[in-house]
């Protein structure tokens, strides 16, 4: 299932480079404990793990193992279903 990172999990003055918001749509309560993954444009992968929901409109946060590269944000994450 593909989703679409929004942007760091963040705060007034700080930002957490290895949790991400990410745009997941109606099945967003479904995924939570699945396992994702990021695939930069050289191939390598970066996997986490969907941790909660953040809000009421379809997103969920992610936590990574490493931190992603701020062109990451906007393009696709893929979750396992």
């Amino acid at each position: 299932m593909k989703a679409r990172i929004l942007s760091y999990r963040r705060g007034r003055h700080t930002q957490n480079p290895r949790q991400f918001v990410v745009e997941v749509g109606e099945k967003a309560k479904d995924v939570i404990g699945k396992k994702a993954y990021w695939k930069s444009s050289s191939g390598k992968k970066i996997s986490g793990k969907v941790t909660a929901l953040h809000g009421k409109k379809g997103a969920v946060r992610v936590l990574m193992e490493k931190g992603l590269p701020g062109q990451a944000i906007g393009t696709d994450l893929t979750i396992e279903a």
